[in-house]
């Protein structure tokens, strides 16, 4: 029994040295460093979930991307369904409208002034 433990060891020590013996094969073959090969920067991600909302207990509307394109799916019913496809990102994002510049409110003098007598009837306008 003993001779099992130290086999499977063994092996599982030979497998751990070839794999690392792969690594620092095809580094030297292609001149980069082994942890370059390992620990290497993830390419640019094609698909992701933008949006999603339930709708019930079972089913819920996804909005995914796809290179620069969106489209809406309803899932968990009996069968997915592609509700619109092809969304284009530009038309889909709200326009930023800036708000259009209101003039300062009017001061009015006081109908009823209380022991103010020398205040100003007019009404003026401060710019």
């Amino acid at each position: 029994m003993e001779s099992y433990f130290f086999w499977t060891f063994m092996l599982a020590v030979l497998a751990v040295l070839s794999a690392g013996g792969v690594v620092f094969v095809r580094a030297y073959l292609t001149g980069t460093s082994p942890s370059a090969l390992l620990f290497r920067p993830k390419g640019e991600r094609r698909l992701e979930v933008v949006d999603h909302a339930s709708i019930d207990g079972k089913r819920r509307l996804v909005l995914i991307r796809r290179d620069d394109v969106e489209h809406l799916l309803l899932t968990g019913g009996p069968v997915d369904v592609v509700i619109e496809t092809g969304i284009n990102i530009a038309a889909a994002r709200p326009q930023i409208v800036t708000p259009v510049e209101t003039p300062p409110p009017v001061r009015r003098a006081p109908i009823f002034s209380q022991g103010n007598e020398s205040a100003p009837l007019i009404a003026t306008r401060e710019r």
